[in-house]
């Protein structure tokens, strides 16, 4: 019998570098295995609501926590822990390894947010592990997203953005707005060897990280994982390290899209994701033979009707690769 309430299975996996992954399975053992691919980067798996995405009762499901974050070791929150190991290429070493470790030939892909970027990036270097891909709120992240999210949405949270760009211009790193990436900047802060100037970089990148999420997913609200401090430390350090890097694709995920034919694939993206225009969504599908792209109407970057379409999409691709 399948138990909703806890995982199947669970445990720390050692990927070289020093670095032991945490991972966990649900659902049946005998189900269509899949892939969870969590955001940030550095959410880790939270509470694991992600298992409500799938039928536990036909799936096996995996989760994994990136490098660097949530019960994976070292944690990125602190600053003796190097992130010269942590890529996008040892993330998706990472992933094979994982697959390996459990006994897994093939799996259906999903990918949250810059998850997406991950899992995109997996599929492209291990197509002939890659069952099909379900993808909510797209992206890739590449020069052009980074840069948009971090300054050319300034254009519409003004104030917001003053205050963001102002603390890096205050902070000593050499930050001239119009002159440098602000991501850098905020990559070098979280490098600081003061405690207190991490602190504070890491408070105002969560301020202006909740403000441009806030269109389309319910108005402004403080994200109550930002008073976890280790969470939040890690997850701004860890995002302004992939970030000021364009998450280490080269070439970048976009222009490798020709990999992917003969692979079925779903994009789920909110008309009203400012932090990540659907235009990205719409690129990839273009580029993607055989994807679906699905755009809800209503919603940001997340909400409650994208995520029953991404509960239908998982349902009718398992369905699929079952029969």
């Amino acid at each position: 019998m399948v138990n909703a309430d806890e995982p199947r299975a669970q445990g720390m996996l050692d990927v070289g570098d020093g670095q032991q992954i945490y991972w966990e399975e649900w659902g049946s053992p005998y189900g269509v295995p899949a892939l969870y691919v969590h955001g940030g980067p550095g959410c880790g798996l939270g509470t694991s609501l992600y298992r409500n995405r799938f039928d536990l009762t036909c799936t096996r499901l995996v989760g994994f926590e990136q490098r660097g974050c949530g019960r994976s070791t070292p944690h990125a929150s602190c600053t003796s822990t190097s992130l010269s190991t942590n890529t996008t290429s040892h993330l998706i070493g990472d992933i094979q390894l994982l697959r390996e470790h459990l006994g897994i030939d093939a799996w259906l892909i999903n990918g949250v947010s810059w998850g997406s970027t991950l899992a995109l990036a997996y599929a492209q270097a291990h197509p002939q592990h890659v069952l099909g891909v379900v993808l909510f709120a797209v992206t890739t992240t590449s020069r052009r997203e980074v840069d948009w999210i971090t300054e050319g949405v300034g254009a519409v949270f003004p104030e917001a953005w003053d205050r963001f760009a102002g603390h890096a211009e205050r902070a000593g790193v050499g930050y001239q707005r119009g002159r440098q990436r602000l991501v850098e900047a905020y990559a070098a802060l979280m490098e600081s060897p003061d405690p207190v100037v991490r602190d504070v970089a890491s408070r105002e990148w969560a301020l202006w990280e909740d403000t441009h999420v806030a269109i389309g997913t319910g108005g402004f609200v403080r994200d109550p994982r930002w008073d976890d401090e280790r969470f939040r430390l890690a997850f701004v350090r860890l995002t302004g390290h992939y970030w000021s890097h364009d998450g280490f694709s080269d070439p970048p995920v976009l222009e490798r899209m020709d990999l992917l034919r003969g692979i079925p694939g779903v994009l789920i993206h909110g008309r009203r994701d400012i932090s990540s225009p659907v235009l990205i969504a719409w690129e990839l599908h273009r580029r993607w033979p055989g994807s679906k792209l699905i755009v809800d109407e209503g919603n940001g970057h997340g909400g409650g009707s994208m995520a029953k379409v991404w509960r239908e999409a998982n349902d009718q691709l398992v369905a699929a690769i079952a029969h």
